[in-house]
């Protein structure tokens, strides 16, 4: 079965994002856990929080995934910046045991003329003190572009961040295809080369998530431009394989394409027409 979703908002609570998620075929969702360009959070409502897991379990969901807000920069050179990461991504691990045994993704920051190593230092010893034996969570890092002076875009960053954190089985990793191609690797003509070096440096048993997304930029472009499936440089038959691949096709797949709700059922249709079960 495909395990597809999209991202929605969460503005609306849990029931409501679940709901919408039904409507479209979705057996999934991602959701922002406060507002994306700031640090506002809104109120848990519990009651919502139990309708939502009373259909979760009725309809045998597969786990969710929430995403970190963009402002967070875990690496910052200013150490305001970083303390600010902290706090938000603790306050909002605290939150997601409200739903329990599901995942958060974030993106690892910028080292902002650092240096790489500088940037993982901070990432690491930030992930060392906000990550408890108690979680339930999982936390993700995903995959980036390499645009600027982004930590994440090569496997290898993302292996030493994970190597040198305590508590690394509460870490896994979101792969973005937009991100990883628009990084250089080659997922339209090498794509069992790409799965095969992930599970080398990083190994497959981290992968939980992917976004699902096609690229407005060419491979090596390191912009980071997301596009509807099949309308860029990736286009459709690649995502596809994506999809089917052996190695990836147990995977849990979200759609962060330039899209409404009504958009987003239409690719999941399309996607959930093209897998091979």
């Amino acid at each position: 079965m495909l395990n597809i979703g999209c991202h929605l908002s969460s503005s609306k609570g849990f029931e409501s994002m679940i709901q919408e998620a039904i409507s479209i075929d979705a057996n999934t969702f991602q959701f922002f856990t406060r507002n994306p360009r700031g640090s506002k959070a809104k109120d848990l409502d519990s009651k919502d929080i139990e309708k939502f897991l009373d259909i979760f379990k009725k309809e045998k969901f597969r786990p969710i995934l929430a995403h970190a807000p963009y402002t967070l920069n875990a690496c910052s050179s200013d150490k305001r910046i970083r303390e600010f990461a902290l706090m938000t991504m603790k306050d909002d691990l605290m939150r997601m045991e409200y739903v329990p045994y599901n995942f958060y993704n974030f993106h690892p920051g910028n080292h902002v003329g650092q240096g790489v190593e500088e940037g993982i230092n901070h990432i690491v010893d930030l992930l060392n003190e906000i990550l408890t034996e108690e979680q339930t969570t999982t936390v993700l890092l995903e995959t980036m572009s390499g645009k600027g002076s982004e930590v994440g875009s090569k496997f290898e960053e993302i292996k030493e961040i994970i190597d040198r954190v305590h508590l690394k089985e509460k870490l896994g990793v979101c792969l973005d295809t937009c991100h990883i191609y628009d990084a250089g690797y080659d997922i339209i003509n090498n794509l069992d080369e790409v799965v095969r070096e992930f599970d080398a440096v990083i190994g497959l048993e981290r992968l939980h998530f992917i976004h699902l997304n096609d690229s407005m930029n060419q491979i090596g472009s390191k912009k980071d431009r997301h596009q509807k499936i099949g309308e860029g440089f990736l286009g459709l038959d690649p995502i596809v394989n994506v999809i089917n691949h052996p190695k990836l096709k147990d995977c849990i797949f979200i759609l962060e394409t330039p899209n409404d709700v009504e958009g987003y059922g239409k690719e999941i249709a399309l996607l959930r027409s093209l897998y091979k079960k």
